[in-house]
C-alpha cells in the first residue's frame, strides 16, 4: 500500500474517532444539567426518590440548628410557597435568612425536602442594584 494513502487512511481515522467523541461529551453534558426549580415548582413536580435543584430566598426566622441537622425554608423569589429543608453538610459563611440558594433536595416525608450533604450553595448578592430615583434622594 501507498505510504501517502496509508497516512490520509489514519488521518480520517483519527478525525472520526475525535469528532465521535466530540459528540459523547457534548451529548453528556446536556444531558446530565438539570434547571433548578423554584418552590412553588418543586412542590408540584416532586417524587420521593428523585433528586432536584432547588432555589429560592431564604426565609426570615426559620433558620434552625437540632444537632448536625440545619433546618429552613425556601420561598419563591417574589414571596409565596415556602419549602422546608433539613440539611446537614458544609454551610457556606454567606448563608444567612434572605439570601438567595441553591440546594440539591430530595421529597421526604409530608412537605419536606431533605438536602443533600454539602450541596447548599448561596448565591452573592448582587453589587448591581436599581438605584433610588432622584426624586426620593434628599441633599
Amino acid at each position: 500500500m501507498d505510504p501517502s494513502r496509508k497516512r490520509t487512511i489514519r488521518l480520517v481515522v483519527a478525525l472520526s474517532a475525535a469528532l465521535i467523541l466530540a459528540t459523547a461529551l457534548i451529548y453528556t453534558s446536556f444531558s446530565a444539567a438539570s434547571p433548578a426549580l423554584s418552590p412553588s415548582q418543586l412542590v408540584h413536580q416532586a417524587q420521593p426518590g428523585h433528586s432536584y435543584q432547588l432555589t429560592g430566598t431564604v426565609v426570615a426566622h426559620s433558620v434552625q440548628h437540632a444537632g448536625q441537622t440545619l433546618d429552613f425554608s425556601v420561598e419563591d423569589r417574589v414571596g409565596g410557597t415556602v419549602v422546608p429543608v433539613a440539611y446537614t453538610g458544609t454551610v457556606p459563611d454567606p448563608f444567612r435568612e434572605g439570601r438567595e440558594v441553591i440546594v440539591t433536595v430530595q421529597k421526604g416525608a409530608g412537605q419536606t425536602f431533605t438536602g443533600e450533604r454539602d450541596s447548599l450553595i448561596t448565591k452573592c448578592p448582587s453589587k448591581y442594584k436599581v438605584a433610588p430615583s432622584s426624586e426620593n434622594q434628599s441633599y
